[in-house]
């Protein structure tokens, strides 16, 4: 049977979750990228939908989460399974793009029994340079603003921001405020303050042995031959797909590519699962 979409709205501690799909499928949980949410991964969730339970999350300092001072690629990790417990999902298939790639990764390599497949959108297990400068300059100078509307904000954004993609996709976490001003949804201070945390590498254990997809752009800069070396030492069991054409952004540049592969892989991959159990 598949659900309309229901919001379970988050307290100190819990994750805002917005839960669709098949009741009685596989649960999936879709985590977003640094400055994103939940409904980022829409088109991949209805594509999903039919055959699994989709669980897209908000982490924390996002969205409609809680919000906390220290955040770490553990931290986010062990929010995104302690909502799988109180959910009652004891294996679950993750998917995130970017960050939410990152902390996918650092989540199947430090609680594999639990993670039944992996999906990894255009982001590798090695640490970036910082390269959020500008973004984090505008984000700063629209909360100082306290803009009257979301074309204020965003042009705001685009005086600092040159990419008007980027400043697009910020604005999608914009709020109206009691006083009729726009505010971040997202922790500013906090993703500044924790950047350093957020770009470093999973810490990589013992390896993960499930079955994983690294999906990414060809047109992207972020998965090269070096973060597919990576990949392949911490993951036994790791294939990667290309999105012709895409940067970035694949989910939403290519989503009828990006979605399909996507499902055919979890498809398959839980299929050999349930054989195996």
């Amino acid at each position: 049977m598949v659900t309309k979409f229901s919001h379970a709205q988050a307290t100190r501690g819990a994750l805002h979750c917005l839960k669709s799909g098949n009741d009685t499928g596989h649960p999936v949980l879709l985590l977003h990228g640094l400055f994103g949410m939940g409904s980022n991964l829409g088109a991949l969730a209805r594509a999903l939908a039919a055959d699994f339970q989709i669980h897209q999350l908000d982490l924390p300092n996002h969205g409609r989460s809680f919000w906390e001072d220290e955040m770490s690629l553990a931290s986010l990790a062990s929010a995104v399974q302690s909502y799988a417990e109180e959910a009652g999902l004891p294996r679950f298939a993750v998917a995130g793009h970017s960050l939410g790639g990152k902390v996918a990764m650092e989540l199947a390599l430090a609680a594999p029994e639990r993670v039944s497949a992996l999906v990894v959108a255009d982001i590798a297990p090695v640490a970036y340079p910082g390269s959020h400068g500008k973004v984090f300059e505008g984000i700063r100078a629209v909360a100082a603003a306290h803009p009257a509307s979301r074309r204020e904000a965003g042009d705001i954004m685009a005086r600092i921001v040159d990419e008007r993609d980027v400043v697009a996709f910020l604005l999608l976490s914009l709020r109206r405020t009691d006083d009729g001003t726009y505010t971040w949804r997202f922790n500013a201070q906090a993703l500044e303050r924790n950047y350093d945390a957020l770009r470093a590498a999973p810490d990589p254990r013992s390896g993960f042995f499930g079955p994983a997809l690294f999906v990414y752009g060809t047109r992207s800069s972020y998965v090269d031959e070096t973060g597919m070396d990576a990949a392949r030492a911490l993951f036994g069991d790791v294939r990667f797909h290309a999105v012709e054409g895409a940067g970035h952004w694949l989910h939403a540049e290519d989503p009828g590519q990006f979605n399909g592969a996507v499902s055919r892989f979890l498809l398959a991959a839980l299929d050999d699962v349930r054989e195996a159990s």
